[in-house]
């Protein structure tokens, strides 16, 4: 059984689209603002490396400021191809703001915290 643990992101939700990087429990990761949807993905391309939060969001897909290698922010998987795929986090919408679910670590299970 999974457990997630949800941490409140520390930020002032804008209106409209935008990409930007966050912090959270000590990770970077990107939240993109697309067609009234938030997404918490990875911050890093798998393919070179390159940071997703300085790409920009096209028809549904974040596209990396390297090589523009396309992710689609539903499913996390590359476009045809690419053969990767970036690690998404699930995402609320609370009364006092937007968290971002992780999975509560093995290790931790097992051993408390």
């Amino acid at each position: 059984m999974n457990k997630l643990i949800w941490h409140k992101i520390d930020i002032e939700v804008e209106k409209g689209e935008f990409v930007r990087q966050i912090n959270v429990d000590g990770k970077k990761l990107c939240l993109v603002s697309h067609n009234d949807e938030f997404f918490v993905v990875q911050n890093y391309c798998p393919h070179a490396g390159g940071v997703l939060s300085g790409g920009w969001c096209k028809n549904g897909h974040l596209v990396c400021p390297i090589h523009r290698w396309e992710y689609d922010l539903h499913t996390g998987m590359g476009a045809e191809g690419q053969g990767d795929y970036i690690e998404r986090y699930p995402v609320e919408i609370k009364p006092d703001g937007l968290y971002v679910g992780f999975k509560k670590s093995w290790i931790k299970r097992l051993f408390g915290g």
